[in-house]
């Protein structure tokens, strides 16, 4: 059976690991990935109706840290705590690729896309069956439209799925094999069952990875491509690029309103913000956001080369942020692993939040480390550290995450791991001041209150 739709008793995060390195980092990247990767979105929201942040993550069971397990679960507001997370389904592999997103529609209810790496897993759509519930799910049969033919939609890897409220469900989501390795597309539904037919948007040589967000009408994507020949594959990834559509995906258009003939096929063509390939740098996407006035406003991070280890530093978190005029592309800090993942938060009137592990974990030059608080007041001009949360920690913290709608009381999410051998792994929530909790490994209640972590310091200012 598919669909498990019983109760955990506790919060226990995935450890996965990808490609044995022969070094001291043991591989090209491991950890804690509960809220891998950062081509998934979301992996939390936030509903005013309810007064709850609503989120998910790979989870594992009691004992078992590579088994992988979709887990869901809720934040109260009110009552400040946290309910037994939901056992949704067994994906039946260790693969954190495979980890969910979530979603709330209008009516209130619960969505959790189950993704897939590659083509040879299936993929799966459930819906609570109450609003605002976590009880219970139950397995879609979506559709989508093919040849003018309705066809099961049961395949997608790194879903990134948005709601907005006049329109239903748009998707930004990869397609292996169709016909680059990796190909980007869009897809939307009024109503998750019935799904459009999808577009490709870019299959640039091998492929890309691509990071979306969306602002009122616009629904757009910023990604890299991974080139052929002589550095082939996903270890060569670099460019960034940007479209935007503000019709559903009718037409898509660069930021200054050129429009785009898709799919995008060619390495030089116009939705090239940068061009990384001549400066023989790597880049790796990290968020998306628009400032309030529907500018868009990309993170992401440079190196030198994809090995972990000093070799490839600096590795350089950067801002590409349209300014109504033109892009403006400056550094922010720096950290010691291509997967060192935070996210990007736009406050207002210049002020903007990364919360993120820039600083150096107990095993350094491994994805992730200790997670720090960084604002500027000058639209990314200059950075300022303001507090660090996390201290003296016994694993890397990776994969810092943003809620929809971010509430202020739960202002991210993320998961620890030990970065170069299998572990336990947590997950942990801050509020926007930067004061973290740890979720319970273990509950002998229905609900409990999250407290602060009992193995790191009282992080400081």
């Amino acid at each position: 059976m598919i669909t498990i739709n019983s109760k955990d008793n506790g919060y226990r995060g995935i450890w996965d690991m990808n490609q044995p390195s022969g070094d001291k980092y043991v591989f090209k990247y491991s950890g804690g990935l509960g809220t891998y990767c950062a081509k998934h979105k979301p992996f939390a929201v936030y509903s005013q109706k309810a007064r709850k942040t609503f989120f998910c993550y790979g989870g594992t069971l009691k004992d078992d840290y590579r088994k992988l397990h979709h887990m869901v679960s809720y934040y109260d507001h009110v009552t400040g705590m946290v309910p037994r997370p939901t056992i949704l389904l067994d994906k039946e592999t260790g693969d954190a690729h495979d980890n969910p997103v979530i979603s709330l529609d209008v009516h209130g209810y619960v969505w959790i896309f189950s993704t897939s790496h590659g083509i040879a897993r299936p993929s799966y759509i459930h819906r609570s069956r109450v609003p605002y519930n976590i009880n219970e799910f139950e397995l879609v049969d979506a559709f989508r439209t093919e040849n003018d033919a309705q066809i099961p939609f049961t395949n997608f890897s790194y879903m990134q799925v948005w709601n907005l409220p006049n329109h239903g469900f748009v998707s930004f989501l990869t397609h292996y094999y169709d016909p680059a390795i990796r190909t980007n597309f869009f897809i939307t539904s009024p109503d998750g069952i019935n799904w459009s037919k999808w577009q490709r948007l870019a299959a640039i040589q091998e492929g890309h990875y691509q990071i979306s967000a969306t602002h009122q009408n616009i629904a757009a994507t910023a990604f890299n491509f991974h080139p052929g020949g002589k550095k082939p594959g996903l270890n060569w990834r670099t460019n960034l690029y940007y479209m935007e559509t503000h019709n559903l995906g009718i037409t898509w258009r660069t930021v200054d309103d050129k429009l785009l003939d898709l799919p995008l096929t060619n390495v030089d063509n116009p939705a090239l913000i940068c061009d990384y390939q001549k400066q023989k740098l790597n880049i790796y996407l990290k968020d998306i956001q628009f400032d309030e006035l529907g500018r868009p406003i990309i993170l992401y991070l440079t190196s030198k080369g994809y090995k972990s280890g000093p070799e490839n530093d600096p590795r350089i978190w950067t801002i590409a942020y349209w300014n109504g005029e033109r892009w403006n592309i400056k550094p922010a800090m720096q950290s010691d692993s291509n997967y060192d993942m935070g996210s990007l938060y736009i406050e207002g009137n210049g002020l903007w939040r990364i919360i993120a592990p820039t600083e150096k974990g107990p095993q350094p030059f491994n994805p992730g480390g200790e997670v720090a608080m960084w604002i500027t007041e000058d639209y990314g001009k200059t950075w300022n550290r303001i507090r660090k949360l996390t201290a003296n920690s016994r694993y890397n913290h990776t994969y810092v995450r943003r809620p929809v709608n971010a509430h202020p009381d739960f202002y991210a999410l993320w998961a620890d791991g030990h970065a170069r051998r299998p572990s336990s792994s947590r997950i942990y929530f801050s509020d926007k001041e930067g004061n973290v909790c740890v979720l319970p490994e273990n509950m002998e209640n229905d609900f409990v209150q999250p407290s602060a972590p009992v193995n790191t310091d009282k992080p400081h200012r």
